[in-house]
């Protein structure tokens, strides 16, 4: 198996791992939510009923992370030419407003609890509840976000990230709960879940901002690098020279466009095939899914044939 076959059998495992990773969050969601409801229930906390509905929005969005997985990875049709794959940043976007939403929330909850008087029972159990849901969810937001770098699947990692804001979430509130029950001031409850609700807007703005960047075409320079050294090495290789490099991201792969340039007396068959060695090998060399589109120039006469057309060099890499 060569380099290339290597890259598309771990593609494919990718997405496979994606898909686990995707109904291992699902099924965990749901019962964590089930856990912290029963708590909420026993104590009457409203920092455990903020942790609960914090959770109760990720199981929607959770949801719609899903459809979204399943959905970019449907083939491009005629209707949807370049597929379905920039769904991955709506789900984000979605996920992150969820998360904003659940945040206001909690504040209105908390604020009307505390004016109508607090009453608060079974804090240890209900603790001991939040805890064990906190370190569960540390784990499997760990394990979602290593899971979507990997893949370069954008979808999960927002999953993830969700995840952990839920597990620092639980983790606050025990220590808010802690202290309650240390020093029977029952007013610290309200006020961690308001400090949880506020920790919840910054993480849900994040996801939508990089939504937004996104959808925009935005240049992330961590992969204008990653790109720029792919394409440098392996040009040196190929004895090929590129400029007009840009691309762009769709959440599980890169679209990258460039030009390449050939002298003038190069046979047609030999620059199309250094072309589609270039091609094939920039996304083995960068470790992650790209499609390559390029475009064959002369070097003799590209620069007048632009500035002919008045190219203006739109931003790449």
């Amino acid at each position: 198996m060569d380099s290339l076959e290597r890259f598309q059998h771990a593609t494919e495992e990718g997405v496979r791992d994606n898909q686990r990773a995707m109904r291992l969050s699902l099924f965990v969601g749901v019962v964590l939510f089930l856990a912290k409801g029963t708590a909420y229930v026993w104590t009457g906390s409203v920092a455990i009923l903020s942790d609960a509905a914090e959770s109760a929005v990720h199981l929607l969005a959770v949801g719609f992370a899903a459809f979204s997985l399943w959905l970019s990875l449907r083939p491009a049709n005629k209707r949807f030419p370049f597929g379905y794959e920039r769904i991955s940043f709506f789900s984000a976007g979605f996920e992150g407003a969820l998360i904003i939403l659940a945040a206001a929330l909690i504040f209105v909850t908390a604020i009307q609890k505390w004016i109508a008087g607090l009453e608060l029972q079974n804090l240890g159990a209900g603790t001991a509840v939040v805890a064990a849901a906190g370190a569960v969810n540390g784990a499997l937001g760990w394990y979602l976000v290593r899971t979507g770098r990997r893949t370069g699947s954008i979808i999960l990692e927002a999953n993830g990230r969700h995840v952990l804001t839920d597990c620092w979430t639980s983790l606050g509130i025990v220590g808010g709960l802690i202290l309650v029950m240390l020093t029977g001031w029952l007013a610290l409850d309200p006020i961690c879940a308001m400090l949880a609700g506020a920790n919840i807007v910054w993480s849900g703005g994040k996801l939508v901002l990089r939504s937004i960047g996104g959808l925009m075409d935005y240049s992330e320079p961590e992969t204008a690098e990653a790109v720029r050294a792919a394409l440098d090495k392996l040009c040196s290789e190929l004895g090929l020279r590129y400029h007009g490099a840009r691309f762009r991201s769709t959440g599980f792969q890169i679209r990258i466009e460039l030009h390449l340039l050939f002298p003038a007396d190069t046979p047609l068959a030999e620059a199309h095939h250094k072309a589609t060695q270039l091609e094939e090998q920039l996304p083995v060399e960068m470790g992650r899914p790209a499609e390559v589109i390029t475009h064959l120039e002369t070097i003799e006469d590209h620069a007048e044939v632009h500035r002919r057309r008045h190219y203006t060099g739109r931003p790449g890499v």
